[in-house]
């Protein structure tokens, strides 16, 4: 008998556990999801709304700004701030391209056009190469082995030129994403 009234005190502090547990969501009423919504929409319009920037919004002048120049030491005003730099003339902007989202895209299509085709190039002199390589050691007359190996020493050299090629072409593309970065293009329109 001292083993059931052993467990008589825990059978008390469960069911008091229990019922502690299953009365807390009937003291706390819930939210539905529209009383949280309206709420939430309500708060919205107290506060003052922040800034929002549409593109219309951002000034479209990407002029570099000049830099402030130092006063002397003596406190007298320096040449340069004195003489301001004189406005571009209407003729000199009209006298180059028209430097838009068109003008962007042709350049750089055209200079990754011209890399995609100097890659291809080097490709096929690469597997010319090795085409020439297997074919000079599957021969054994020493007259054919020589015309293969001036033909497999042509398409070396070319391979090399084509390789000079293609890095030039890379700083290219380097140069005009350079270029336009500092012209503030954006970057959607060297994509």
């Amino acid at each position: 008998m001292t083993c059931i009234s052993s467990f008589v005190p825990v059978r008390l502090a469960a069911a008091a556990f229990a019922a502690a547990i299953l009365a807390l969501p009937v003291a706390a009423p819930a939210q539905s999801l529209a009383d949280v919504a309206r709420k939430e929409s309500a708060r919205r319009k107290e506060q003052p709304a922040g800034k929002v920037y549409t593109n219309d919004s951002l000034r479209r002048d990407f002029t570099p700004s000049a830099p402030e120049s130092a006063t002397p030491p003596d406190g007298a005003p320096s040449d340069a701030a004195a003489s301001p730099v004189p406005a571009p003339d209407a003729d000199q902007a009209s006298e180059g391209p028209k430097k838009d989202e068109a003008y962007w895209r042709d350049r750089i299509g055209g200079a990754r056009e011209q890399l995609a085709r100097s890659e291809s190039f080097a490709a096929a002199l690469e597997s010319q190469i090795n085409g020439l390589m297997a074919e000079f050691t599957n021969r054994d007359d020493p007259a054919q082995r020589a015309v293969i190996e001036g033909n497999r020493k042509k398409a070396i050299a070319e391979h090399e030129r084509v390789q000079r090629e293609i890095e030039a072409q890379r700083k290219a593309i380097a140069a005009i994403q350079d270029e336009a970065r500092k012209a503030g293009v954006p970057a959607g329109w060297l994509r």
